[in-house]
């Protein structure tokens, strides 16, 4: 078990650390530019940074240390709880980004500045992460610097249903991130927790349950087993698709694309009060004019 506190320790660090920037940064920077670029970089290397170490004991763990899928599975819960409320508003998902953008939350520029800082603190975090590994604090450092010179492809099935599974990944995601996005912290960050411990259990074995195009890229794009093109195909279109049926579903329309709604008719703002009936009086019919004409009861 030394192997795995040492990694916990890891991932409290990462947190810490990330946390510290944040705040500072908030503090000495416009806050145009720690929302837009700051906490985007900085969340992105902290998901990343999480992600590597707990794909490493993912595939490591069982046979080298003895602990089954459900520490794993405990661990993935407790970190994506954390990344939940420490990212500050930031999602380290391009597929959110561009989620916000075709609602017409932010604009292109805004948008392709969270893309690239995304990238950006993704690859910072496998390049830090790659140096903690050279220290093997643990033998799981040791094996994993052995088999990082040969890895293999997270594709575990045909191309078509890979694309398939990520893609309703990323459809379910985003519907449950959509149902919540205006729900208190502390209720939306232990349902996304659960949403993504939940998919990476049922689709991890088969395309291991990104559903984010970048972080993806990070850890699988360069490994053996699959050409840069199905990587694509698999871990960008499937989870976009996914994204935009989510969307569409959600509100009928894609703001941005078309203000249409496909799927549900518009409430009116206004309702139209029914009132009482006057003694006396009776409704005929319309005169004609668009007004109904009243008439007065004889009185007897």
């Amino acid at each position: 078990m030394a192997g795995l506190n040492v990694s916990i320790a890891f991932f409290l660090s990462v947190v810490a650390i990330c946390e510290v920037i944040r705040q500072v940064s908030k503090r000495v920077l416009p806050l145009g530019v720690y929302r837009g670029l700051v906490r985007e970089l900085v969340s992105s290397l902290q998901l990343c940074a999480c992600s590597l170490e707990l794909r490493m004991l993912m595939e490591i763990g069982p046979w080298g240390g003895g602990f089954g899928p459900d520490v794993i599975l405990t661990l993935l819960f407790i970190i994506y709880l954390i990344h939940g409320v420490s990212f500050d508003g930031a999602s380290a998902n391009p597929t959110v980004s561009l989620q916000e953008f075709l609602v017409m939350d932010s604009s292109f520029v805004a948008t392709a500045f969270k893309l690239l800082v995304q990238f950006v603190g993704m690859e910072a975090a496998g390049i830090l992460t790659t140096h903690y590994w050279s220290w093997e604090l643990t033998d799981f450092h040791l094996i994993q610097n052995l088999m990082a010179l040969d890895c293999s492809s997270s594709i575990h099935t045909s191309l078509y249903h890979g694309i398939f599974v990520e893609g309703v990944c990323s459809f379910f995601f985003h519907l449950v991130a959509l149902k919540f996005q205006h729900s208190h912290l502390l209720y939306r960050a232990p349902v996304l927790a659960v949403t993504v411990t939940t998919l990476a259990y049922t689709a991890g074995p088969f395309t291991g349950a990104f559903f984010n195009p970048t972080l993806a890229s990070m850890v699988t794009f360069h490994c053996s087993g699959n050409i840069l093109q199905e990587y694509v195909q698999v871990y960008w279109l499937g989870p976009l698709t996914g994204m935009l049926a989510a969307l569409v579903l959600y509100q009928g329309n894609i703001p941005r694309l078309f203000q249409k709604n496909l799927l549900y008719s518009p409430k009116s703002k206004y309702r139209t009060p029914k009132g009482k009936a006057v003694p006396g009086l009776k409704q005929t019919r319309d005169n004609g004019e668009g007004q109904p004409q009243l008439r007065t009861k004889p009185r007897s």
